[in-house]
C-alpha cells in the first residue's frame, strides 16, 4: 500500500455495506465498530424522533451527548416504515448490502415484513444480525431488556461491590455493550463463511448470554466451589494483594498475580524479609491471610502521595496504577500517543473531539472517522449512490413523506 492510499484507506471492511436499525446503545454499538473497520454504515432512523437517543440530554445545540458517543463514521437516512413505499425503499437497500443488523425485539422486524425469511429471499448473500436481551429463543424473549437488568440475571452484579454492602451495577454499561462485542465477531465470522458459500445467514445475538460469557473464571469458581462467588470490591477472590490501596492524596490500584509479582512488591516496599515468609509466600497463603496483607501494604502507600508510589512501582515494575477520572484518563501520555482523542466536523457543531477507533492497523492509517451525523444528513446521497434514484424520484418521495 502506498502512503497516499494508506491516507485514504477505509479500512479491512471497506466495501461492506451495513444497513443499520440499530437504536440507543446495544446495536449502535455493534454498528459503530463495523463503521470504524472501514464499513459503510446506513443508519434508517424514523422521522421526527429518529434514534431515542437524540433526545437524551444533556445536550449542546440540539445534539445528544449519547447519540455523538456511539454513531461515528455512519450515515443517516430517515425513512418511514409504516408507509408500504417506506419498507419496500428498505427491501431495495438490503437487495444492496451484506449486513443488516437490528435489535428490536424479536418478530418486530418480521411484522414490517423485514425479518431475515424476507430479505434472505430477496438477498441469499445477505448476513443479518438481530441482538436482543435475551435472543429469539426462550421464556424471556419477548420481554423488555435495560444493561442493569442485564447485568442483575447474569450473575455480574452479585460480584459488583464492596463486601457486605449492597450490589452495584457497573459503571459501563456493559450489559448493552457486550451486543458492540458479539455482534461483530458474529458478523465477521459469517462474512469469511459467505466467502466460501457464497450465502449469508440469520445470527442470534443475546445480550444475557454475553453478560454470562463475560462471567469468565467467575462462573468456573461457582463450578468447582458450588459456592457463589462474593462481592470482593476492588479486590481479587483468589489473588493478593490486589485492589485499591490509601495514599496521602488518593489512591492507587496493585495488583499481584504471581509470586514473582510479590516478589517485587516486596522490595519496593522495602520489606524483602516477606518475600519468603511462611505466612505469605504462596498464593494461598496470602489469599488465607488477606486482611494482614493488606494492612501491611496499607501502612506504606497511606505515608506517600500517589505519584510518588507511581514513581516507585513504576521503578520495581509492580503492575499498579493511579484512579483517573474519565477527563484525565482520556488526556493522559498514553491515550494521546495512540490518538484515542481526535477532532472531527460535524455539521451542526462544528470540530468536536470524539473517540478515536480502539483498533489500529500498523502501516495503513485511517483518517479521522466521519462525525456522528444529524437526522437524514445522507438519504439523497445514499438514494443515489445506491439505488440511482433521480432528483425527480427522490422529490416525490419527500412529497408522501415516505423519507424526511
Amino acid at each position: 500500500m502506498q502512503e497516499n492510499d494508506a491516507a485514504n484507506w477505509a479500512g479491512p471492511l471497506a466495501g461492506v455495506r451495513v444497513l443499520d436499525f440499530t437504536r440507543v446503545l446495544a446495536g449502535p454499538s455493534a454498528a459503530l465498530a463495523l463503521a470504524d473497520l472501514g464499513a459503510e454504515v446506513f443508519k434508517i432512523e424514523p422521522p421526527e424522533t429518529g434514534d431515542e437517543t437524540r433526545s437524551f440530554p444533556p445536550f449542546r445545540d440540539g445534539e445528544s451527548h449519547y447519540y455523538l458517543s456511539v454513531n461515528r463514521g455512519k450515515k443517516s437516512i430517515i425513512v418511514d416504515l409504516k408507509t408500504e413505499a417506506g419498507v419496500s425503499l428498505v427491501r431495495d437497500l438490503a437487495s444492496k448490502c451484506d449486513v443488516l443488523i437490528e435489535n428490536y425485539r424479536p418478530g418486530v422486524m418480521d411484522k414490517f415484513g423485514l425479518g431475515y425469511d424476507a430479505l434472505s429471499a430477496l438477498n441469499p448473500r445477505l448476513i443479518y444480525c438481530a441482538i436482543s436481551g435475551f435472543g429469539m429463543t426462550g421464556p424471556l424473549k419477548d420481554l423488555p431488556s435495560f444493561d442493569i437488568v442485564l447485568q442483575a440475571l447474569s450473575g455480574a452484579m452479585s460480584v459488583n461491590g464492596e463486601p457486605g454492602g449492597m450490589p452495584t451495577k457497573l459503571g459501563i454499561p456493559l450489559g448493552d455493550l457486550v451486543g458492540g462485542i458479539n455482534g461483530p465477531i458474529g458478523i465477521l465470522a459469517a462474512l469469511h463463511e459467505r466467502s466460501v458459500t457464497g450465502r449469508g445467514r440469520l445470527i442470534d445475538v443475546s445480550l444475557l448470554d454475553g453478560m454470562m460469557g463475560m462471567l469468565g473464571y467467575l462462573a468456573q469458581l461457582a463450578f468447582f466451589t458450588g459456592e457463589d462467588p462474593k462481592a470482593q470490591g476492588s479486590q481479587h477472590p483468589n489473588l493478593v494483594p490486589y485492589g485499591s490501596f490509601p495514599a496521602k492524596d488518593g489512591s492507587i490500584i496493585v495488583a499481584c498475580l504471581t509470586n514473582s509479582f510479590w516478589t517485587r512488591i516486596c522490595q519496593a516496599l522495602g520489606m524483602p524479609e516477606r518475600i519468603d515468609d511462611v505466612l505469605f509466600n504462596t498464593i494461598e497463603k496470602r489469599r488465607d491471610k488477606r486482611a494482614l496483607v493488606n494492612e501491611l501494604i496499607s501502612e506504606f502507600t497511606r505515608q506517600k502521595t500517589v505519584a510518588e508510589l507511581v514513581a516507585l512501582f513504576t521503578e520495581f515494575q509492580v503492575p499498579h496504577a493511579p484512579i483517573l477520572g474519565i477527563t484525565e484518563a482520556l488526556a493522559q501520555p498514553q491515550a494521546v500517543e495512540r490518538e484515542m482523542v481526535v477532532e472531527t466536523e460535524h455539521q451542526t457543531l462544528g470540530k468536536i473531539p470524539i473517540v478515536n477507533r480502539p483498533i489500529k492497523f500498523p502501516g495503513a492509517k485511517q483518517p479521522v472517522p466521519t462525525a456522528p451525523p444529524v437526522m437524514g444528513q445522507h438519504t439523497d446521497d445514499i438514494l443515489v449512490d445506491v439505488l440511482g434514484l433521480s432528483g425527480d424520484q427522490i422529490a416525490a418521495l419527500r412529497r408522501a413523506k415516505v423519507i424526511a
